[in-house]
């Protein structure tokens, strides 16, 4: 059947026209995407129509999401993306999954085969008619909402919808057929973008909170830990408020360290798999566990459970923890930290941070490594020695992303950022080069070499964008992670994870000539190489050697601090090799 086109003239207002006008108006800066047949026409509108907006070709549908989930995260504005129809549709669904899970706010505008050709066999059709996929019901479970947009008339009302979804906390998703893309749109048809403004003051909730934290700190300390909500809300100053009007403890989880001061009075660590000693002591001896802006999923309460079930929890947040608690709802962290400030202050001096500053935090021992290259520990800390303040961070999954969290400490006025919704190898690359453009400042992106083989090449748009981004690639040959599994859990009697050795940096010189380039084997090799990466004026890349033996600070492989889980057997595998 032959593709119906609409004929547009230039100069008439098409529906693509209109979405840019929108985007453009709304404060949207970036729009993040791979081009194809049924998404080029919102290319055409962002030459033609508004120059106001940049487009950002990504090299996968994946780290297009990631780009938009991390210039959302750091920014605070709403981050778009945008994909053809069929396999650059689907390979949205990793990206959009992890922005549901983690809240972050998207819109998704995703082209579709022509209306004329729905059911018939077109190509990439995902219309749900004649057996084809049904994109509505499959983006509807990674989304807060979507919609396929059928005429030109309808397009304004989704987009509105979309977009006060989104603002809600996670991805909206826009299915745009070719023809409707093309269509025609009356000015009557365009209304702008006014999000429906979330209401949501839980007075009640609120001052059941104040009674329960008066009544604690009657009896004895207050630990708060902070989570990724403080940063998206910008309470970071209400947040430091509050833990000095109670003089709590103050821990963070592992997407929030950039919320807290590490130097600051009280501040007591990391929670969870990856977390600090000095936070589960504070747990034991407080008469109050409150939360802020975190729900303490799996990995931020590893460890902590016998402390959150023997003392009483109350928080503050957009939804109830997975622990029991006393909860106040809000879609207003700041303002709602502000009105908890209030009622417990007020605000008193505080002491000066080198008259306070605590002892270092208790590492997790591990077993000593004897591999080649550097050990975790010391490659971090060579990192931290090369971060300037307010350098934002993105660590990527794996046994890099443990030991990063672990052992580096976030610098003042930067965002630390770690994908912990659907924890997607290679989210970093994408999600670090989204916050550059929206930030303009120097970030670090740190990564082990098997989340690089998957989407590392995203490299090559901070390179024709000439982004200050700096790319940390942990080489051990492996998945470590996984190496580290079958180690602890399989009696280390084979490996599918282990790779052939590879110069990544060697190769990243070959491709990218115009890319700074440095290897490191040894500590005083990696500081000479972020010390040379410091000077570049666009993106620079450390190679860095590592062992894939080494057990990361990861507490499920620890049972004690200082000694390995138990092993599993499984005799029914002795002496199989692959």
């Amino acid at each position: 059947m032959r593709q119906a086109v609409p004929v547009v003239r230039r100069g008439d207002t098409r529906v693509v026209d209109y979405l840019v006008d929108a985007l453009a108006a709304y404060g949207v800066a970036h729009v993040f995407g791979v081009d194809g047949a049924n998404i080029e026409d919102v290319y055409d509108a962002l030459f033609y129509t508004h120059r106001n907006i940049t487009g950002v070709v990504a090299k996968h549908e994946f780290s297009a999401a990631t780009m938009a989930d991390g210039y959302a995260r750091t920014s605070g504005r709403l981050g778009v993306v945008m994909a053809t129809s069929g396999g650059g549709a689907l390979n949205l669904i990793a990206g959009l999954g992890e922005a549901f899970t983690s809240r972050v706010p998207l819109l998704a505008l995703v082209g579709q085969a022509p209306t004329a050709l729905e059911g018939h066999g077109g190509f990439q059709d995902s219309s749900g008619r004649a057996g084809s996929i049904d994109a509505v019901r499959l983006f509807g479970e990674v989304s807060r909402y979507c919609a396929r947009v059928e005429t030109a008339a309808d397009v304004g009302k989704h987009l509105n919808r979309a977009v006060s979804a989104a603002l809600r906390g996670g991805p909206a998703v826009l299915l745009l057929p070719k023809d409707v893309q093309q269509s025609p749109i009356a000015p009557d048809q365009c209304p702008p973008i006014t999000p429906r403004p979330a209401v949501a003051v839980d007075k009640v909730g609120l001052e059941r909170l104040v009674g329960r934290v008066v009544a604690a700190r009657r009896r004895g300390k207050v630990l708060v830990i902070a989570g990724d909500e403080v940063a998206r809300a910008g309470a970071r100053r209400e947040l430091a408020d509050l833990v000095a009007v109670l003089d709590a403890a103050v821990g963070v989880t592992p997407d929030a360290k950039d919320v807290v001061d590490p130097a600051g009075r009280g501040y007591c660590g990391v929670a969870g798999s990856m977390g600090h000693p000095e936070l589960v002591d504070a747990l034991r001896y407080s008469e109050l566990c409150l939360l802020i802006g975190t729900r303490m999923p799996v990995m931020a309460r590893t460890g902590l459970d016998e402390g959150l079930r023997s003392t009483p929890i109350a928080s503050l947040g957009y939804a109830p923890p997975y622990v029991p608690s006393t909860h106040a709802v809000t879609v207003d962290l700041r303002s709602s930290l502000r009105l908890l400030v209030d009622a417990l202050g007020p605000v008193g001096p505080t002491s000066s941070p080198a008259a306070t500053q605590p002892p270092g935090l208790t590492s997790l021992r591990v077993p000593a490594a004897t591999g080649p290259g550097l050990r975790y520990r010391d490659a971090v800390a060579a990192i931290e020695r090369h971060l300037p303040a307010g350098t934002d961070v993105f660590a990527d999954a794996g046994n890099t992303g443990a030991a990063v969290v672990h052992h580096l400490s976030a610098r003042g006025g930067g965002r630390f950022v770690v994908a912990l919704g659907m924890g997607g190898m290679g989210y970093a690359f994408g999600a670090g080069i989204g916050s550059c453009f929206g930030r303009r400042r120097r970030t670090f992106v740190i990564a082990g070499d098997g989340a690089f083989y998957m989407h590392g090449m995203e490299i090559h748009t901070a390179v024709e964008h000439r982004l200050p981004v700096t790319f940390v690639v942990f080489n051990n040959n492996a998945h470590a992670m996984c190496v580290t599994r079958e180690q602890l859990l399989y009696e280390n009697r084979y490996s599918f994870n282990r790779f052939q050795p590879t110069f990544i940096g060697e190769g990243i010189t070959a491709m990218f000539p115009t890319l700074d380039t440095y290897c490191a084997s040894s500590v005083a090799e990696l500081d000479g190489a972020l010390a040379a990466a410091a000077r570049s004026l666009g993106p620079a890349f450390v190679a860095v050697t590592c062992d894939p033996d080494e057990i990361p600070p990861f507490l499920p492989f620890l049972s004690t601090p200082d000694a390995p889980m138990t092993r599993v057997r499984r005799s029914s595998r002795e002496g199989v090799h692959p």
